[in-house]
């Protein structure tokens, strides 16, 4: 096996320098682990100098056919290994150019399930109560639709990030990168007596900063967001896969929609490349095919 010293550097740079999630640096780490077991399995006793990249394709291949590895699995390991072989090759540890010889898998992209006007509606009456947890709730879905915001960026929230007389909210996304998000006369008016009537009474001894709570007065996690949104769906008759971005989803294409700009949806959602924020256009053109073929008489 190589000298993994050069690894954890790879690693600690990443994590500074690039500015990547949590979540990315322990998927980074765990392909470098396989990787270099690979090679103390198949190749012991080889050098960072002795590699090239049939060898690294070798790997990859394996994992593909053997691992069992979705193309969408691959291409994170592609994208590890081309970090890790770039920064070897930057700061000279080995002399041949790797990296670039290893290419992405191409990807089938499929079209986020979003949900209708009139189903956001519904669900977002799905909690009609005045107790702190039905106002909570109707604060989250709220502010799910209202900001397109993560998860993540909901779960984060913290009370000073919150401006109700601007109808502004700064949230924490991927990276570490703070963004403004808005909010409209209905998200604020849910969060406002959320705030002032529902919050107050679930303060506990160890309740911090955040905005939303759960009922012994600790934020509110990721899985518990999700499973607010999935008893949402059910209560409003719903039928639709759910997954934490269908409100993100639907934000997204219900701005488009009505004319937005796609480079401040992009802003709105916090995409750092406008790549991704273009599968919200395949969204529209999908939608209006249905449309079209559904009314056009010669279109059957």
């Amino acid at each position: 096996m190589p000298d993994l010293g050069p690894v954890e550097d790879c690693l600690a740079s990443l994590a500074m320098e690039t500015g990547h999630a949590v979540n990315t640096q322990v998927l980074h780490r765990r392909v470098f682990e396989t990787f270099t077991r690979w090679l103390d399995r198949t190749r012991p006793g080889v050098e960072w100098t002795g590699l090239d990249a049939a060898t690294v394709l070798a790997y990859l291949n394996e994992r593909r056919v053997n691992g069992n590895l979705s193309p969408a699995s691959v291409k994170v390991e592609v994208t590890s290994l081309r970090n890790l072989f770039r920064f070897l090759k930057e700061h000279r540890v080995i002399t041949r150019e790797i990296a670039a010889a290893l290419e992405l898998p191409k990807l089938i992209r499929y079209l986020p399930e979003t949900l209708a006007v009139e189903e956001v509606d519904r669900l977002l009456a799905a909690f009609p109560g005045d107790d702190p947890l039905s106002l909570r709730n109707t604060a989250v879905l709220e502010t799910f639709y209202a900001t397109g915001a993560r998860v993540s960026e909901v779960a984060g929230l913290r009370l000073e990030a919150v401006d109700l007389e601007a109808g502004l909210l700064r949230v924490v996304g991927k990276g570490n990168k703070e963004r403004m998000v808005m909010m409209g006369r209905t998200g604020v008016g849910a969060l406002k007596r959320y705030l002032e009537q529902g919050r107050p009474l679930l303060v506990g001894q160890r309740t911090g900063g955040e905005v939303f709570l759960g009922r012994h007065g600790t934020r509110l996690t990721t899985a518990r967001l999700w499973g607010l949104v999935k008893e949402a769906m059910a209560r409003a008759g719903i039928e639709k896969n759910v997954y934490p971005h269908i409100l993100r989803h639907s934000f997204a294409t219900h701005l488009l929609e009505r004319g937005a700009d796609l480079r401040v949806i992009q802003e709105l959602l916090g995409h750092a490349s406008i790549t991704t924020t273009q599968i919200y256009t395949h969204v529209d053109e999908a939608r209006l095919r249905q449309v079209h073929r559904s009314a056009h008489p010669r279109a059957r």
